[in-house]
């Protein structure tokens, strides 16, 4: 009866303790896990471009190289900026040449042919001014016809023409270009010297610096390879400019504002906490919107973007390192 009794009790307790083993598991099993939220480290990042195709030169930095603001970073061959400098300068040395003309007026010896002309010119007038005194005599006196001293007196009239000409021309040499000449002839040099300017411009694009501190992130095409206008050949990060982001559901964000500390962890650093501080909250259209399954007690939930800046520099962080949320404080 006993030994009955005893069996029995050795049962129950056995019983009880299964029992209670199963429902220490299923709580373990079945209770709400803790929502782990992770985001990443991101730096504003810069990218060098030229303004004028042409062919990688020479690189002046590599990938991982820390580089300092107007560092010589890449060198590019352009024939055609080249091209364009040539043209440019030849354009300003005719231009200025036709400045000078104006300016300085005829050369001597234009001034020189000049005089010889109205001074032939005024030899015609004068043979023609005494062949004209004498036609007047005879016409008088009736000896010669009408016709003939018609055509003599034209001769002397187109003889006096031609020696005002001539005096027009050699005042003309003497006195130099007119003074619209003069300033179209400015004005050529001033479109010459703008267009240098321009072409020079250029030749600055070759030589692309660094716009700002940071380190090499990426190089993109080799040496020798041909770059479009505007086309990217490196990445700059700028490390002293460091934020985390955060894809947030709406229904985990309570409450989150910005101002509010958050307490982080970096995977990356051993687990190093970190402070930040929320600076951005705002909704991301591109991201999916969680529907809700049921039609009551649910509601659809849309994502949220959240930036936080560290209250102070991490040694070791850069950006694409993973970040925990761990709690946030007000």
């Amino acid at each position: 009866m006993e030994k009955k009794n005893y069996s029995l009790l050795t049962g129950v307790i056995a019983l009880v303790a299964v029992i209670l083993i199963v429902s220490v598991v299923g709580y373990i099993v079945s209770r709400p896990r803790q929502t782990v939220i992770q985001g990443e480290a991101e730096a504003t990042e810069y990218r060098v471009s030229g303004k004028v195709p042409g062919r990688i030169e020479e690189f002046r930095a590599v990938e991982g190289q820390q580089v300092s603001k107007g560092d010589t970073l890449v060198l590019i061959d352009s024939p055609e900026i080249r091209s364009k400098i040539a043209e440019a300068s030849a354009a300003r040395a005719a231009a200025l040449a036709q400045k000078e003309k104006a300016y300085n007026g005829a050369r001597q010896e234009q001034i020189t042919g000049a005089y010889e002309m109205w001074q032939k010119a005024l030899v015609g007038e004068e043979v023609m001014r005494k062949s004209y005194e004498r036609m007047v005599k005879l016409h008088d006196e009736k000896v010669v016809s009408d016709q003939k001293f018609d055509e003599v007196k034209a001769q002397y009239d187109a003889a006096s023409a031609t020696a005002r000409a001539a005096k027009s021309q050699y005042d003309m040499a003497v006195k130099g270009a007119r003074q619209e000449d003069k300033d179209a002839a400015v004005a050529l040099v001033e479109r010459a010297n703008a267009a240098v300017e321009l072409v020079n411009s250029y030749k600055s694009e070759i030589t692309l610096t660094s716009p700002a501190d940071g380190i090499i992130a990426a190089r993109y095409p080799k040496v020798g390879e041909l770059v479009g206008q505007g086309s990217p050949i490196m990445t700059i990060q700028d490390l002293d400019d460091v934020w985390f982001t955060f894809n947030i559901r709406e229904d985990r964000l309570e409450g989150m504002q910005s101002g509010d500390k958050l307490q982080l962890t970096v995977p990356a650093l051993k687990n190093a906490p970190v402070t930040a501080t929320v600076y951005y909250i705002a909704v991301r259209e591109s991201y999916a919107t969680w529907r809700a399954t049921k039609e009551i007690g649910e509601f659809d939930t849309r994502t949220f973007e959240v930036r936080a800046r560290p209250d102070a520099p991490v040694q070791g962080l850069r950006p694409g390192m993973s970040v925990i949320l761990m709690k946030k404080d007000k």
